[in-house]
């Protein structure tokens, strides 16, 4: 890898663009590679003092105009261009487009608006629990340059992909796994048609003997996947999950998911747990060895996890949760939920799936919070009229009057969960943070 680094910036100017962890990443492996005529940071944030006096920064809030005094730029996936990226002199690359030019052969990749982090863990697990050498890495929080010293030719390459990461991807992994695709990132795409387009990336530059794994809603259009497609989803597609008995087909096999086994709350992680078995079958994983490592697996925070029960009501995170179908899917996931917290950052979508499915469980409270919360409050009020009694519906300025409320209206013995359909920003740093101060709100209450 370092070699291949090294060719590509050999004698340029090389831009970093954004300096979190991937930009940090991007500048250890460029100062081991060396090579490049001149290296620079391009960040909004002051300069980091830790940087060596002789690397130039450009900040504030017009730092992207740096970009074509440089011959290369490595962007940084939560960077918003302020132009198309044709309108600029400089070529844009990202780690991922560098890592795949490299290793595209090894990566198991995948993306979905929802899911996707589950899945990549989920296959990362059962492989390694079963001997196959492998690696995690991607939007998952490892960035691809951080593990690029430990790849081998025999090494297997899971790796979680955001639209972000694939907007400019001009390759894609030899197998490719596209979950579902939801209204989702609208305050960066605009539209939904530039969304998709960026996901799918994940697919358009695969070759013959490619493997590309897809859900219902991200099929290709005729002439775009050049690879061999695996559907997924319902009976009739390639991997199938038969939803009344939880058991998934495919290849011949069938395989009974062992409900009562495993930590993964919700019907709606079987679909998961069929793509992932999908693809451990075409890595050789046995149903046996499999489900080993599935009935293994822990489920990763913030993903309906279940908190404690505090003043008789149990609360459960789900703060990952940030479109209208993750909310339902929750509602529906805990049988005894009596309450649940809505809203955050207002992206504009639209709301009224979300709607309907509050108004079909009759008994459940819903407490509102944050911008996205006041509007659907108020266009619930407006369109359900008197089925939207006060006793049901409550507004409130934030999370933590939204739990403080929750305490009280909950009735005893039941279940509260936080699962906002709202992105987290401007409000918390990310939906971790926002999972980690429910948790801490939370336990304030006397414990039970």
């Amino acid at each position: 890898m370092l070699e291949a680094i090294r060719k590509t910036v050999a004698g340029r100017r090389v831009l970093i663009l954004g300096f979190g962890r991937e930009g940090r990443s991007t500048y250890r492996i460029l100062r081991e590679a060396g090579g490049w005529r001149e290296l620079a940071v391009a960040d909004q944030a002051p300069r980091d003092p830790a940087l060596e006096p002789e690397i130039r920064w450009h900040t504030g809030p017009d730092y992207q105009d740096a970009m074509n005094q440089y011959d290369l730029v490595f962007k940084s996936p939560g960077i918003v261009l302020q132009r198309e990226p044709g309108e600029y002199h400089c070529r844009i690359t990202s780690q991922t487009q560098e890592f795949f030019q490299c290793y595209r052969e090894q990566i198991i990749g995948i993306t979905g608006t929802k899911g996707k982090s589950t899945t990549t863990t989920m296959i990362y697990h059962i492989l390694a629990e079963n001997g196959v050498k492998c690696l995690l890495a991607g939007n998952i929080g490892i960035p691809a340059f951080d593990v690029a010293e430990r790849v081998e030719p025999d090494t297997v390459i899971v790796f979680e992909l955001s639209s972000h990461q694939l907007e400019y991807m001009t390759v894609s992994p030899r197998t490719a796994v596209l979950l579902n695709i939801h209204e989702e990132h609208l305050d960066h795409y605009g539209t939904m048609e530039k969304y998709v387009a960026a996901k799918k990336h994940i697919y358009l530059y695969q070759e013959k003997d490619d493997m590309f794994i897809c859900g219902a809603q991200g099929l290709p259009l005729p002439g775009e996947n050049h690879g061999r497609l695996y559907t997924a989803g319902e009976q009739g597609a390639d991997i199938w999950l038969e939803h009344e008995k939880g058991t998934v087909h495919f290849g011949g096999h069938s395989y009974q998911i062992p409900t009562g086994q495993i930590k993964l709350l919700g019907e709606h992680n079987w679909f998961d747990i069929a793509v992932a078995y999908g693809v451990c079958r075409m890595n050789g994983i046995t149903d046996q060895g499999f489900e080993q490592g599935l009935i293994g697996y822990e489920p990763l925070p913030h993903r309906l996890q279940y908190v404690g029960c505090w003043g008789d009501v149990k609360y459960y995170d789900d703060s990952i949760s940030t479109i209208c179908n993750t909310t339902i899917q929750a509602i529906h996931s805990i049988p005894d939920v009596d309450t649940v917290l809505v809203g955050g950052m207002d992206r504009g979508i639209d709301y009224t799936e979300l709607m309907e499915g509050l108004m079909e469980v009759s008994r459940l409270k819903v407490i509102f919070m944050e911008a996205s919360g006041e509007r659907i409050y108020r266009e619930m009020t407006e369109r359900y009229g008197e089925a939207c009694r006060p006793q049901r519906l409550f507004l409130v300025k934030n999370l933590e009057a939204a739990v403080d409320l929750a305490a009280q209206v909950t009735s005893p013995g039941r279940s509260c969960v936080l699962s906002p359909a709202a992105a987290s920003y401007g409000i918390f740093k990310n939906f971790e943070e926002r999972g980690e101060a429910f948790q801490e709100l939370v336990k304030r209450h006397k414990i039970s």
